[in-house]
């Protein structure tokens, strides 16, 4: 009997469903990281299924997706660790798209603490032609003046995201024409608003590619993030090999710093496999 069940259990074992339940197990141990993703990069996989592996995995939110998606994702336990609001190009550079801006920069915080999320992003938008830097830079400032209040009698958060301009091979990979595509610069905003309800969103991979000295601007500017995005550069591909950023010590840099919000995952898969690429970017930052 002892035989036949050892050989059962050995059959079992290799099944597929055995095989596939292997595969999907949870690869995030420690968790001290808070990982997200931004949903898009997934694209075309329909959002409930992302946010399924993501479970699996052992990722605690999700971003970047349709709000309509926002309820069945906190159903299975996921947080919505960043909440839509204008887009990077229609930004408060422009004067013209400042009653835009400030609606939906509200709705988002409304829909931010409907789901119980704490961050709204937000963005300078494009250059305007005939516009200087200084005039570009008080549209902007006289915009957000008008919703940060807002933002911090409820509660919440906006994230101002730098973005690079240097790349032009991919709509999603580069801005060419993005006003705040200095980091440092975005600083000086930040500063100039200086509100505990608007912070830097800071994505590792455009700052790589405009600034670079990462670890030293996160030590430098750590009181002023309130999110992080990843992604592998250049390419804005996977965490892997075949990029020069070394993710690892700037997750540990990022949790000596004492931040306790969300990194999400925003890298574009290039992997046969996307969700193995997505399991193999969580384990390495689970640091």
């Amino acid at each position: 009997m002892l035989q036949t069940g050892a050989g059962l259990l050995a059959a079992t074992a290799l099944t597929p469903a055995v095989v596939q339940a292997a595969e999907t197990k949870k690869v995030i141990k420690n968790g001290r990281i808070r990982q997200s993703i931004m949903g898009w990069t997934f694209n075309p996989m329909p959002t409930l299924e992302l946010a399924q592996h993501c479970k699996d995995i052992g990722l605690v939110a999700m971003e970047g997706i349709n709000s309509k998606f926002y309820p069945e994702v906190r159903k299975l336990g996921l947080q919505i660790s960043l909440v839509g609001s204008h887009g990077f190009k229609d930004g408060p550079t422009d004067p013209k798209n400042h009653p835009s801006c400030i609606k939906k920069m509200k709705e988002g915080i409304d829909r931010a603490v409907e789901f119980d999320s704490k961050r709204v992003i937000t963005f300078t938008g494009m250059r305007v032609d005939g516009l200087s830097d200084d005039q570009m830079k008080k549209n902007c400032l006289d915009c957000w003046k008008q919703v940060v209040p807002y933002a911090e009698k409820k509660g919440i958060m906006l994230c101002l995201e730098h973005l690079n301009s240097r790349d032009d091979s991919h709509p999603m990979k580069g801005h060419p024409g993005y006003f705040g595509d200095d980091v440092d610069f975005c600083v000086e905003l930040i500063k100039a608003i200086n509100s505990p309800s608007f912070k830097l969103l800071f994505d590792i991979y455009h700052v790589q590619v405009m600034n670079g000295d990462v670890i030293r601007r996160i030590r430098q500017y750590k009181d002023l993030i309130g999110h992080y995005h990843t992604a592998g550069n250049p390419g804005r591909a996977e965490l892997d090999d075949t990029q020069e950023i070394n993710f690892p010590p700037i997750l540990k840099e990022i949790l000596k710093t004492g931040y306790d919000g969300f990194v999400a995952q925003e890298f574009i898969p290039t992997w046969d496999d996307k969700i193995k690429a997505l399991k193999h970017a969580a384990k390495l930052c689970d640091v």
